[in-house]
């Protein structure tokens, strides 16, 4: 029912691991679909060759972006699910989010999971930094405790659309290439569209060791996604999620734009005056 895309780079481990989640709790009939950047020794093509998973490869890093609009042609299933490559999906996770998309009976929306990280993520739970310290015993036995509400806004991944949405507004903006600002400017290319259900789910749970690729900063040249974002909307990122989104607030039902005050607007001049200096 879902293709699930994923980007890695050099990431071997947890990618493996990622993929084992989701083959271990999935329910689903689902499509894996992974682009390989650089893959050093070939570890990584080899195991999903061994897998039968279909993937595409480029040589250099062509940035999470381009590898996920590249992978999102190869889709066959009618949702798409955007992933990293060190999450652990918990059990249940695909009937949770099917059940969701079933009772919404429609596509226009935007769902998301809710992520249990050592540190901070939606759930703080610590069941490991590293692959190497991984409890997933631990994980699994406590799983139906770790809870929160329903919540607004969140566009951080594992996200969900539907094939259709995602052609329309032409998938992740390679301009925001590695990767950094590519969610925001997502959402609100789907704002732009008229995409009000920003949603996460409580129940569709993944554990994140916490972007262990863009940890290796030193080897990675980061782009500045927040200035590129705003010169190309007008407002920043921490503005669309305050007023948009709503972020980090229990879902009550679609949104219906910002609510206008004089914080508003005085934080609307700011994004003004920074996008006409920033470059």
């Amino acid at each position: 029912m879902f293709s699930i895309l994923i980007p890695t780079l050099n990431n071997f481990k947890y990618l493996k691991l990622s993929i084992e989640s989701i083959k271990k709790t999935s329910s689903l009939n689902n499509e894996l679909l992974v682009h390989v950047n650089e893959d050093q020794e070939n570890v990584s093509r080899n195991y999903l060759k061994s897998m039968n998973i279909s993937f595409t490869y480029s040589e250099k890093n062509i940035g999470l972006c381009s590898s996920i609009n590249l992978i999102a042609k190869k889709a066959t299933k009618d949702y798409l699910i955007y992933s990293h490559d060190d999450m652990y999906f918990c059990p249940d996770w695909d009937k949770f989010l099917m059940d969701e998309i079933k009772a919404l009976n429609h596509k226009n929306f935007y769902l998301s999971g809710s992520m249990i990280e050592p540190y901070s993520g939606h759930i703080v739970y610590n069941c490991g930094e590293t692959i190497e310290t991984f409890n997933e015993k631990k994980l699994l036995d406590n799983i139906k405790n770790l809870n929160i509400s329903d919540h607004q806004g969140s566009h951080f991944a594992p996200h969900c659309v539907h094939k259709d949405i995602w052609n329309k507004v032409g998938g992740f903006s390679e301009e925001f290439n590695p990767g950094i600002g590519s969610d925001p400017d997502f959402n609100m290319k789907l704002w732009s569209e008229g995409i009000r259900i920003f949603k996460g789910l409580s129940n569709f749970k993944v554990y994140h060791f916490g972007s262990i690729t863009t940890r290796k900063k030193k080897s990675l040249k980061m782009n500045r996604g927040d200035k590129t974002f705003l010169k190309k909307w007008g407002i920043s990122v921490k503005f669309f999620k305050k007023y948009y989104l709503m972020s980090k607030t229990k879902y009550e039902g679609p949104l219906k734009g910002p609510k206008i005050s004089f914080k508003y607007f005085f934080e609307l001049l700011l994004c003004k005056l920074k996008s006409k200096i920033t470059f």
